[in-house]
Parts: C-alpha cells; sequence; structure tokens
C-alpha cells in the first residue's frame, strides 16, 4: 500500500496544487484568489491558511473580477501558468460564471473552485442552496456545465485522486485548453482520508506540441506553392504556442503578408515590414484590400469569428486553416493542417524552401502614414478616441495595451501600433468590466511591461473594486478612464442600424437628473492616484509621469460620444451582421435594412 498521509480533501487538494509544476521551475498554479463564506471558509479557508506560502492566498473584492484578474495572468503568460479562484455556494459561485464563460470563449485556463452543497444531505436545504423539484443531484454549480471543458463534483474526498490531475491535463492541454471547475461539496472538504504520499510527488507538466500529419502537411504546401498572392491571418493561438519569431521569419522569408486578428494583435510587431495591420469589421485599408485580393487565406491559430471574416464577407478565397484544435482547422470549409503553430509554421517553411512572392506593400505604408497624421490631429472641442490612442502610444510606445469593451477595442486594433507583445485584448468574449481586474492580473503576469488600460466610463461603472485590491498589493498599472457620459458605441450602432438614440447615453435614458460622476475622486477614495486630464497633451504628460509609481494611476479624461475610431481614414473597417428590423415607419431604419439585405446577400454559407 506505501506510505500514507491523513489529511482533509480541501488540505490534500492544496498541497497536491502546490507541487504542480511548468519546465520553468515555476508552480503552474500561481495561487489562489480567495472570497470565503459558509461553503469553503472552514474547508478550503483552513487548508490554505495552513499551507501559507507554498500556495499563496489574496483577497479580491467580487469573484468575477478575481476570476478576471487570473485569466489576464494566464494570457498574459501565454497558457504557461494559471491561478485558481475559490468562492462560496450560491452567489459566490455564480458570480463566477460569466469569467468561466470568458476563459471557455478565448482558451484560456482557470482553475475554479467553488463551494457545493452537502454531499451527505443531512442539512438540506443549507444557505443559498438552489433546489431543483425533480432532480435531486442540482446544484447552483451545474450552470458551470455549458462554459468551462472539465466540471467535477468532488462528493467524496478520494475523488481527489482523479478529478486533480484531470483538471490539470485539460488546462494544460493545447487543443482542450480552457476553464476547469471542480464544486466541492462543503462537507466533503472537511473530510480526513489516508491518502498516498506518491500522489503528493512533485509533477512537471509538459504544453506538447503537436506536429502536423504527413498528408496534411504535403497537401499545405501544394497550396501555397499554387497561389498568386497569399495572405497569412494571424491568431491568438500563435501567441499561445510562442510561435512570434517563428511567425515572423516564416512572413519575411516568403514575403506573405501578415493581418492581425484581435487576439493575435502584437505576435508580429507592427514594424515588421509585412504586417498590415488589423483585418475584418475592425480592419485597416491595407489589410482588408489584400484578403479580398487574395487567392488563398492562411489561417494561423484563429477561430475565425465574425469580426475577422467580416461576417463571411471578407474573404472569398480558400482557407488553409492551421490549428491545434481540430474543431476550429475545420472552419469555414477550410482545408486543414493541425498542428502546433510554431511547429507547422517551421515545417511549412522548410518545405518550401526559397519559394518568394512578390507582395505590393505600398498600402502598408500608405496606411501607417495616414493612421500617424490621423491620431495626432489636434482636437476641434473634444477629442475622439482615436486623438487619446495617438497621445498614449507617443508617451509609452512599447506599453501593452489592453482594453474589453466598447468602441475602443476596434480603436486600438485599428490604431494602435503594438511593438511584440504591446497587445492585450479580450474580445472573444467582450466582457465590460474586464479590463481593471484584467489590467492587475496582466501586471502581475508582465511587471517589466506598462499596463495600458483603456476604459470607457460605462465599463469602468460596471467593474472597477479591484481598483483597491491592485492599490494593496501595489500592483501599478495605468487606466486611461475615457468618459463620454454612456454607453458610446452601442449608441453609434444604434445609428447605424436605423435606430432612435435610446437608453445608451445617459441624456437618452429616462433619468430624473444627468448624473455628475467625479471619477477623479472615486478612484482617488480607493487609493490609486487619480487625475483629470484637460486635453491630449495634459494626458500624453500624465501616462509618461505613471511609469514609475507603484500604485494604479488613473488618468480621466472627456471624449467626444459621436465619431467612430475609423472616421476619416479612407477604407477602414468592413460590415459587420448584426440584425436590423425588417420593418420600420422611419426612413432611416428602411435605409438601414436595405444596405443590411446587400450586403447579407453576398456572405459565405459554407461551414
Amino acid at each position: 500500500m506505501g506510505d500514507r498521509v491523513r489529511l482533509t480533501a480541501a488540505q490534500a487538494m492544496v498541497r497536491w496544487l502546490s507541487v504542480q509544476m511548468t519546465e520553468d521551475g515555476e508552480r503552474f498554479i500561481d495561487g489562489v484568489w480567495a472570497i470565503f463564506g459558509h461553503g469553503n471558509v472552514a474547508g478550503l479557508g483552513q487548508a490554505l491558511h495552513g499551507i501559507g506560502d507554498a500556495m499563496p492566498t489574496w483577497r479580491g473584492q467580487n469573484e468575477q473580477t478575481m476570476a478576471h484578474a487570473a485569466i489576464a495572468f494566464a494570457k498574459g503568460h501565454g497558457r504557461r501558468r494559471a491561478q485558481a479562484i475559490t468562492a462560496s455556494i450560491g452567489p459566490g459561485a455564480t458570480n463566477m460564471v460569466t469569467a468561466a464563460a470568458l476563459a471557455h470563449v478565448n482558451r484560456l485556463p482557470l482553475l475554479l473552485i467553488p463551494g457545493d452543497v452537502y454531499a451527505s444531505r443531512r442539512p438540506d436545504p443549507v444557505l443559498q442552496q438552489v433546489e431543483d423539484f425533480g432532480d435531486g443531484t442540482v446544484s447552483a454549480n451545474d450552470c458551470f456545465r455549458p462554459v468551462v471543458r472539465y466540471f467535477d463534483r468532488i462528493t467524496r474526498p478520494e475523488h481527489l485522486l482523479t478529478a486533480l490531475p484531470r483538471a490539470l491535463r485539460v488546462m494544460t492541454d493545447p487543443a482542450e485548453c480552457g476553464p476547469v471547475c471542480l464544486a466541492f461539496c462543503q462537507d466533503v472538504q472537511a473530510e480526513a482520508y489516508d491518502w498516498p504520499e506518491a500522489f503528493f510527488a512533485p509533477r512537471v507538466w509538459r504544453i506538447r506540441r503537436p506536429a502536423p500529419d504527413a498528408g496534411e502537411l504535403d497537401r499545405a504546401v501544394a497550396m501555397i506553392r499554387a497561389a498568386r498572392a497569399p495572405v497569412i491571418v494571424c491568431g491568438g493561438g500563435v501567441i499561445h504556442s510562442g510561435a512570434e519569431q517563428a511567425l515572423a521569419d516564416f512572413a519575411a522569408r516568403h514575403r506573405i503578408p501578415v493581418v492581425e486578428t484581435q487576439a493575435g494583435k502584437s505576435a508580429l510587431a507592427q514594424a515588421h515590414p509585412m504586417n498590415l495591420g488589423a483585418a475584418g469589421v475592425d480592419g485597416s485599408a491595407a489589410a482588408n484590400r489584400a484578403a479580398q485580393a487574395t487567392d488563398l487565406v492562411i489561417a494561423v491559430g484563429t477561430r475565425l469569428q465574425d469580426f475577422t471574416t467580416g461576417s463571411r464577407t471578407l474573404f472569398d478565397a480558400p482557407i488553409l486553416a492551421v490549428n491545434v484544435q481540430p474543431y476550429d482547422a475545420a472552419k469555414h470549409g477550410a482545408v486543414s493542417l493541425v498542428a502546433d503553430a510554431r511547429v507547422a509554421l517551421e515545417a511549412l517553411s522548410g518545405a518550401l524552401g526559397d519559394l518568394r512572392f512578390s507582395p505590393d506593400m505600398q498600402a502598408r505604408a500608405d496606411w501607417l502614414v495616414a493612421v500617424e497624421a490621423h491620431c495626432a490631429t489636434v482636437p476641434d472641442g473634444l477629442p475622439s478616441d482615436a486623438q487619446v490612442i495617438g497621445a498614449v502610444h507617443r508617451a509609452a510606445p512599447e506599453g501593452i495595451a489592453m482594453c474589453a469593451a466598447g468602441t475602443m477595442p476596434g480603436a486600438l486594433k485599428l490604431l494602435w501600433q503594438a511593438s511584440q507583445g504591446g497587445y492585450h485584448m479580450e474580445y472573444g468574449y467582450s466582457c465590460m468590466g474586464y479590463e481593471i481586474a484584467g489590467a492587475m492580473g496582466l501586471a502581475l503576469a508582465r511587471p517589466d511591461r506598462q499596463v495600458l488600460c483603456f476604459v470607457g466610463d460605462g465599463s469602468y461603472m460596471m467593474a472597477n473594486s479591484e481598483l483597491a485590491t491592485a492599490v494593496m498589493r501595489r500592483v501599478p498599472f495605468t487606466v486611461i478612464l475615457t468618459d463620454n457620459r454612456g454607453y458610446g458605441c452601442i449608441n453609434r450602432l444604434q445609428a447605424h442600424t436605423g435606430g432612435a438614440p435610446f437608453n445608451n447615453m445617459y441624456v437618452d435614458s429616462r433619468v430624473e437628473a444627468q448624473p455628475q460622476i467625479d471619477f477623479v475622486a472615486h478612484a482617488a477614495s480607493m487609493g490609486a492616484h487619480a487625475v483629470r486630464a484637460a486635453d491630449v497633451a495634459a494626458l500624453e504628460a500624465e501616462v509618461a509621469a505613471a511609469r514609475d509609481r507603484a500604485i494604479p494611476t488613473v488618468i480621466v479624461i472627456e471624449t467626444t460620444a459621436r465619431p467612430g475610431p475609423g472616421d476619416g481614414l479612407e477604407g477602414a473597417g468592413h460590415w459587420w451582421d448584426v440584425a436590423v428590423p425588417a420593418t420600420g415607419e422611419t426612413d432611416r431604419l428602411k435605409q438601414a435594412y436595405a444596405r443590411y439585405l446587400d450586403h447579407a446577400a453576398r456572405q459565405s454559407l459554407i461551414n
């Protein structure tokens, strides 16, 4: 039987997690964010206290935003490290469901450990227990099932012997990577069991690099050789693979232009001569023209969502999809090359030899000149998002621009001239409220870079409390809070789809008094260094001054709610499929519906 050690199930969990290592000798699970309640305080709370620095515990302000911080940390580490979050049964657990969905869509590792009902059922129903009248096995944690890659309910201590290795296998699998939920019954957390000592031996988790199938590789090489003007679509999988240099070398050697998705932006520095910038709905003129003219799309590490493909109207050419996940590699009727991005690019380049194409890159040069001029214009009144981006970039060109929702993600993708690794966007789920917590998690992962958190007033109001956590933990980052007095992005979309201004800007909402929110005072009350920038020149100076502070800096600047990020830039953007009402009384709505039908008729329906 071997040596045994008697521990509670919670003590065994945290001890096991503390010795799961990366190839670089670090814990894969960096630590645990925790808000305790009756469902986890006596079990996991005691166990985490007992293990101390071997598995550190941090206190946050909200379960969802703690999980957002953990997600940003994992993304900042290229999925090579992760963090855990524990919450009590009930609302603490369900607060994490949104974050689980965010991690699921973005294919990022996240360990969720919510408390659960009593396995013994002795005190049923316990406080906060959800009761299903027709199924006695259901708990609130079943909400996690559709939005995690692996779900388990720990109803006996020895379940951990299989559940924990399965959880780490999923989080370290390059194809299946995503969030894991181990719903931990609160009575089981405190139960003792005689565990085999061998279970707690340190283990190194190596993330595989699957090589391409020989037949698929031959077919991919033949497709590229037969092409006249191929274009590479760079997705987030390039960054997850650590394939940035492989992509740079491949594009330069074979002279194939690269266009970027939100997740893939900054895998290739904007300064790389083959980088045409953003593609799709929020794309550059240079990138979208190349995408429309190409006769072969080489999609590397992208799930080809609607913004990238212009809702299936941007690409008319065949698609060669290089992806570690077969599900993604088969989208849009693509020819699949299922493999790790770095291994695949190196194999393709070796097989292609000295093959070089002759793209006309003048459009790239013209686009960069246009962007610089657009972002450098002097505002006539309140600045636009583009002018804000220009000021921040001039002050911190090597910083990491991060954001999640609103107009700013599209503006940043279009206009931010990223250095390698200088961009962090949560746009798979486009979750408002991710920004502040995400900036903290990213700053924990990348303390070597200035983190530049762009957030609108609407998103800031949704979730800002982890600013206090960052102050307490002395995690510095710079927040650029653009105040356009409402949900400016959706207001623009509402107008574009033929609607009247309604319930987005405060001025168009049913309120008895227009708000007078002092964002500077609010951020300062949580301990941040908070200032108001009167104009873009002041903003530029404040961003530069924030670089050396040991606490977060919040810079508030009022912006216009009207122009979009690409206004005045010829060729910027592309159609996005947002359903328009088929009937309506206004001429504006009828015109919007006619435009919608015109574009929808061009959509590819190949899946």
